[in-house]
Order: structure tokens, then C-alpha cells, then sequence
């Protein structure tokens, strides 16, 4: 079997608790990261599992920074999950499925218009928003994790946190103009 290699016993508990403490303490802002980039949690959610299933395949190499190792592997899975998405369309759209990632985004209202706004941002400035802001990556970090220079990360996070708060201005005025005070 490629990638296995025999552990002691031992090791491998000592393995499986470091792995397990990791996924505790990352899952939360992992799967909020892939809820934002999919806009589905049933994706984020089967994203996060490739993510962790990836990452504890390779721990060795992930455990001494597998905040950053998972962070590359949630965003190459989401990703992934595009490109399916456009080479396999849906036919039938899930009302049920719909009206529950609805209801969810309407009872955290202002998480929601974000999100909204976070989905017209252009890929990249999306991309290194979620990886600076809400998993709280340092620049350096986000560049790995995209693989981009770091002053791609500068400028897109630059022209993202602009052309969001110009979003968020105009869903405000608009909101005035249709529910006024």
C-alpha cells in the first residue's frame, strides 16, 4: 500500500491525540471558511472531511505547521469542488435544501449579507479575505496557502476589504430605502 508504513503502536496513539487536539481546535474555523468559499454547508462540511482526511494522511509532514498544511488543503478542496460543480451542473434544484441554507443565513442576519457580499468579491480577493480575516492567517501564510506572491495577498486583500465595504455601503442604503426607520 503506497503512503503506509508501519507504526508502533505507541506512536500512533501519541499520533492520533496530537491529530485529534488539531482537529478539535481547527474544525470551527475551517468549516466556516469552506461555508463562506462553497455558500453550501453540506459542502463545507464534505470539504472539511477531504481536509482532515488529507491532512492526517500526511501528518508527518503537516504537524509542524498544520494550521497552514490544512488551511492549502481546504482551499485546493474547495477548489476541486468548483471545478466538479461547473463540469457537472445540478439538473434538479433541492427546495428543501435551498429553504434550510436560507432559514441558516437568516438567523445570523448580518453574517448573511456579508457572505452575500463576500460572493461577489472575485475569486482571489474572496479567497484571501476568508484566509486572512476569518481564519486569521498572516500574509505569508495566505500566500502559501494560495500560492500566490505575497504581494498578491497585500493588494487583493487591499482591493477585496474596499470593494466590500463599498458592497456593504450600498446594501445599507438600499435597506433604508426599502424597510426606512
Amino acid at each position: 500500500m503506497r503512503g503506509i508504513r508501519a507504526v508502533a503502536p505507541g506512536a500512533r496513539a501519541s499520533r492520533d491525540a496530537e491529530f485529534t487536539d488539531f482537529v478539535q481546535a481547527a474544525s470551527p474555523s475551517l468549516l466556516r471558511a469552506a461555508l463562506v468559499l462553497l455558500g453550501s454547508r453540506e459542502d463545507a462540511e464534505d470539504v472539511l472531511q477531504v481536509t482532515m482526511l488529507r491532512t492526517y494522511r500526511r501528518w508527518e509532514q503537516a504537524k509542524d505547521a498544520p494550521q497552514a498544511y490544512a488551511r492549502t488543503v481546504l482551499v485546493n478542496a474547495c477548489r476541486e469542488r468548483w471545478r466538479h460543480r461547473s463540469r457537472h451542473p445540478e439538473i434538479s434544484l433541492d427546495v428543501d435544501e435551498l429553504a434550510n441554507v436560507l432559514s441558516f443565513a437568516e438567523a445570523v442576519d448580518r453574517r448573511h449579507v456579508l457572505v452575500r457580499m463576500l460572493r461577489r468579491l472575485p475569486d482571489i480577493q474572496r479567497e484571501v479575505l476568508v484566509c486572512r480575516y476569518l481564519l486569521d492567517a498572516t500574509v505569508a501564510e495566505t500566500a502559501t496557502a494560495l500560492d500566490i506572491a505575497e504581494g498578491t495577498v497585500k493588494s487583493a486583500a487591499s482591493r477585496g476589504l474596499d470593494q466590500l465595504r463599498q458592497l456593504l455601503n450600498d446594501e445599507e442604503k438600499r435597506d433604508r430605502r426599502v424597510h426606512p426607520r
